[in-house]
């Protein structure tokens, strides 16, 4: 198996790229998420989740570890295939997706294409264990001291900004660096928004 390319994009498009390394060029299914990510960079490394069928051989590419990490996930489910898994990290990123999975959000789930109710449902009760034990410990001790978060939280919405934007640049800033003031994280924050 594959674990990873280094080499020249030589194209890229939003579902796919080529990958250049040692004079062979490797045909990459990439999600919009990844596409996103690699901008315009010409030296990559390519995290590669290869499936290998009687008939086919596909690989698939990703920016970073949480988002290949996120599709293996999704494609251990029943009724989830390798297009559907790419079409979830096309339609949100791997933080949205958890989050939903996490909060058992269903209408989420299946407002993306090719996603329906079963399988949505499906989707959170195989996996939520799953998320949770994976992010259980480091969430809990990421967001020890919850009241200043709630703090900055409740300044920045006070000052018109979108709560659910807010807190999603919140919680990046505290995993980054847990100790800052409330009135840091605040400036932090405005910087982002």
């Amino acid at each position: 198996m594959i674990d990873y390319l280094i080499g020249t994009i030589t194209a890229i498009t939003p579902t796919f790229l080529t990958i250049e390394t040692s004079g062979i060029g490797y045909f990459v299914n990439i999600s919009l998420t990844t596409f996103s990510k690699l901008g315009d960079k010409r030296e990559h490394k390519i995290l590669i989740h290869e499936i290998i069928r009687e008939d086919s051989h596909q690989v698939f590419g990703f920016a970073d570890k949480e988002e290949r990490d996120i599709f293996r996930l999704l494609i251990s489910v029943t009724g989830v295939g390798a297009g559907t898994a790419r079409m979830m990290l096309s339609s949100m990123s791997p933080p949205e997706i958890e989050k939903a999975i996490l909060g058992s959000d269903v209408n989420v789930l299946k407002d993306i294409k090719g996603i329906g109710l079963k399988t949505a449902q499906r989707i959170i009760v195989d996996l939520k264990d799953k998320l949770g034990k994976q992010t259980g410990t480091s969430e809990i001790f990421a967001f020890a001291d919850n009241t200043r978060r709630e703090e900055a939280l409740s300044a920045l919405v006070m000052l018109g900004f979108a709560k659910s934007a807010v807190s999603k640049i919140l919680d990046k800033i505290i995993r980054e660096e847990k100790n800052l003031t409330v009135e840091e994280l605040i400036k932090r924050a405005l910087k982002n928004l």
